[in-house]
């Protein structure tokens, strides 16, 4: 191991936000518009106010994309500026380097004191689903316990393209959607609020470079595309699903809201957490050969409060538990020549473990309603009811090195 990184700024312990993290993300205070900082401890580093000190300079960069509202100026400029920016901010907050001290007033600013913004322009949204034990759970639920999987599953990463207008930063209230449903003893549908209201525990990859019409990304170069990671939290009304999605997919039950974490971890802070691919056991076309380490060992967890009640941890799981990885999900997403665009994002699907306690969603953790979920107060949970707040977090833990996500966190609200 390298030697060990310490930062002149305090970092509380157990911080998601180290040295060895640097997430970026918008960011407003009372006196400050919408601008791009990144994340050290309790603080966050003003890179528009950095970007006029002159520490800068000798990048050579164009400093102006720190004058956006958006970080998509800055991801545009490509892996190669990434790295330099990255190692860059790393020196002027390391504690052998006394240059950036001296404005250390201008340029940090408290996380208590800010409002988090979204930090991309979404263009376009892709929802995978890569997780073998959800797709497994799903496939007894609803169709063969004995064929769980259906045949195409474990040849390519099944997905859809998802609403992006409907993305939004956590905090944001997330209101019951409105929909048709078939009641189990009925023939017909009825219109109303949905009751079966899920979370879906994701993470999400940021796309950081273009392609062209007709261009594919191979599976080999594919982290030159990816700038980062999110938490994400696929909502999902299961009534609503259950009765739109034959014969073309997911639709209304999904497109109402879709929830991430603030900050975009950059891809290369999870380079200590990389562990082997997970071993496929059927042999896949070429172009979705993926060696080396692109799996990520990140714990993440799910808890649910209700309005009265205190934070109930219901679900524990990794990130680990996917048998497609995102440079294989990339690869197969533009195979047929699918141009992607910077800001555009792909989740990676519900993310499900092997045991009960390590399900990524409440129809699994509740088994279809059937073994509902005891929270902290006593109160029970088949789904999620309004006024729930569900909050999802997420890091990488290793050699005492910490790298964070922070929380999404939102709150359901009643149809009005």
């Amino acid at each position: 191991m390298s030697k060990k990184l310490e930062s002149w700024v305090d970092i509380p312990s157990q911080s998601d936000f180290t040295i060895y993290n640097l997430p970026y993300g918008i960011f407003s205070t009372a006196d400050r518009g919408d601008r791009p900082g990144i994340a050290i401890g309790a603080q966050i580093l003003d890179l528009r106010e950095l970007s006029g000190t002159g520490l800068l300079d000798d990048l050579k960069m164009p400093l102006g994309v720190f004058k956006k509202e958006l970080l998509n100026d800055f991801m545009a400029l490509g892996k190669p500026v990434w790295k330099r920016f990255r190692d860059r901010i790393t020196s002027l907050l390391s504690t052998e380097n006394e240059e950036l001290k001296p404005f250390a007033e201008r340029v940090l600013v408290a996380q208590s004191e800010a409002t988090m913004k979204m930090p991309i322009h979404v263009g376009d949204y892709t929802d995978f689903y890569s997780s073998k034990e959800h797709a497994t759970n799903v496939g007894m639920m609803f169709r063969d316990p004995e064929n769980a999987l259906l045949p195409n599953w474990k040849h390519l990463p099944v997905g859809y393209h998802g609403r992006a207008s409907s993305i939004v930063i956590s905090g944001t209230p997330i209101k019951r959607p409105m929909g048709q449903t078939i009641p189990a003893d009925a023939s017909k549908p009825v219109f109303g609020a949905s009751r079966l209201l899920d979370f879906e525990l994701e993470m999400a990859f940021v796309i950081g470079q273009e392609t062209k019409l007709g261009e594919r990304i191979s599976v080999d170069n594919a982290e030159d595309y990816i700038f980062g990671m999110m938490l994400f939290n696929d909502w999902s009304a299961r009534d609503i699903q259950k009765w739109e999605y034959v014969p073309l997919g997911p639709f209304l039950g999904k497109s109402f809201a879709s929830s991430v974490s603030p900050w975009i971890v950059p891809l290369e802070a999870l380079d200590p957490f990389r562990i082997d691919n997970y071993p496929q056991d059927v042999e896949v076309l070429p172009y979705l050969e993926s060696k080396g380490k692109h799996r990520f060992d990140l714990n993440l967890e799910v808890a649910l409060a209700p309005e009265s009640g205190q934070e109930t941890v219901i679900s524990q799981t990794n990130f680990k538990y996917m048998y497609w990885n995102i440079c294989q999900q990339l690869a197969h997403h533009t195979v047929n020549g699918c141009n992607v665009n910077v800001g555009d994002m792909c989740a990676s699907g519900t993310i499900s473990g092997p045991t009960p306690e390590s399900y990524g969603s409440m129809l699994e953790l509740s088994w279809r309603g059937q073994k509902p979920l005891t929270l902290a107060g006593g109160e029970q949970r088949k789904f999620i009811m309004d006024h729930d707040t569900v909050i999802m977090r997420g890091y990488g833990e290793k050699e005492g090195i910490r790298v964070g996500f922070g929380e999404v966190r939102n709150k359901v609200l009643p149809v009005d």
